[in-house]
């Protein structure tokens, strides 16, 4: 497994990003650094500005204001990377009267590399994603999964530093999400490879990033390690009751509780170190009929309907993590 130094220097690092098409202001002072040998998850709403994000940092896009460094260059100078920095999108651009072995044996001639990163052989990369049998086969003949997997080994044939995907999982049934969930992890854990993942599936998202930033409003709303954002000791609790409003006022000042929602006969609790039976036990001492209570563990999905429906700010965030 690749060790990454303290002190490396991130391989991407965004500060003040401004983006605006016309009037219309798509991201505003957007910040975001990924992590060496990350594999980081990009989130937000459909036309939040992540597929704007990617492509003012491939170069693809001029920006407004703001300053992005993509292992060490600037988007203008990404032809000095040598093949180290990699951007696949949703769409899969392949030409279409190749078979899949050309497709890759054309990327491998034009891929350079690192001299310290040997190339991938495009055997081994039809095996990783799975697509060995359609080898033969026209780009033109492949289903819309088999083209992504395919666009997908043709990116990875230089063994890149630095991978950048849009909507990976778009067009994929259950096997092939499971082949690129185990190629991003087989990559990042024996080649170091850093990976920027930008989708809207968030179960798979959650299972294979290291780090998630939620875009929102134009900035990162909230961005860190995902064992941060998922804390085992919180949980949500939804509470059944008689009297919502009134048990809110009761269990707020229990150590751990914070109050997120009450509404007609439901209310909803964040809990941190505290157990869902000492509220429960404080609200019958009040006389307040519980019917039920639903624990639910936080995940990537509650923290992004929390995020995108409550307008939380990057400023909010930021006070967030500093006091944990």
């Amino acid at each position: 497994m690749t060790q990454h130094s303290a002190t490396e220097q991130p391989p991407l690092v965004i500060r003040g990003l401004d983006k605006r098409y016309g009037k219309v202001e798509v991201l505003r002072q957007l910040d975001l650094e990924v992590a060496p040998g990350a594999v980081h998850g990009l989130v937000g709403l459909n036309g939040s500005g992540k597929t704007t994000t990617l492509e003012c940092l491939l170069g693809l896009q001029p920006y407004q204001a703001g300053e992005i460094r993509i292992l060490g260059q600037s988007p203008q100078h990404l032809h000095r990377s040598h093949g180290d920095i990699v951007g696949i999108f949703d769409s899969p651009s392949l030409h279409p009267q190749l078979t899949v072995r050309q497709s890759l044996v054309h990327a491998e001639l034009l891929s350079t590399g690192a001299a310290n990163r040997p190339s991938l052989t495009p055997a081994e990369v039809e095996s990783m994603l799975g697509i060995a049998r359609y080898s033969n086969y026209r780009i033109r003949q492949l289903s819309l999964g088999n083209r992504r997997r395919a666009s997908i080994a043709q990116g990875l044939i230089g063994n890149p530093r630095l991978v950048i995907l849009d909507e990976p999982f778009n067009g994929l049934d259950a096997g092939g999400v499971d082949d690129v969930l185990a190629l991003i992890s087989q990559l990042n854990r024996d080649e170091g490879t850093t990976f920027l993942l930008s989708s809207h599936q968030l179960p798979y998202l959650e299972r294979i990033c290291s780090h998630i930033s939620i875009l929102h409003q134009g900035r990162i709303a909230i961005s860190d390690q995902v064992d941060r954002l998922f804390n085992d000791s919180q949980l949500r609790l939804r509470v059944h009751c008689s009297d919502a409003e009134r048990a809110g006022a009761i269990v707020q000042d229990l150590p751990g509780v914070t109050v997120e929602a009450s509404a007609a006969g439901m209310l909803t609790l964040q809990l941190a170190d505290i157990s869902p039976a000492l509220v429960n036990r404080r609200l019958v001492e009040h006389g307040i009929e519980v019917d039920e209570l639903v624990r639910e563990r936080n995940s990537l999905d509650v923290l992004f309907r929390q995020i995108t429906s409550s307008g939380i700010t990057d400023e909010a965030s930021t006070s967030q993590q500093e006091a944990s």
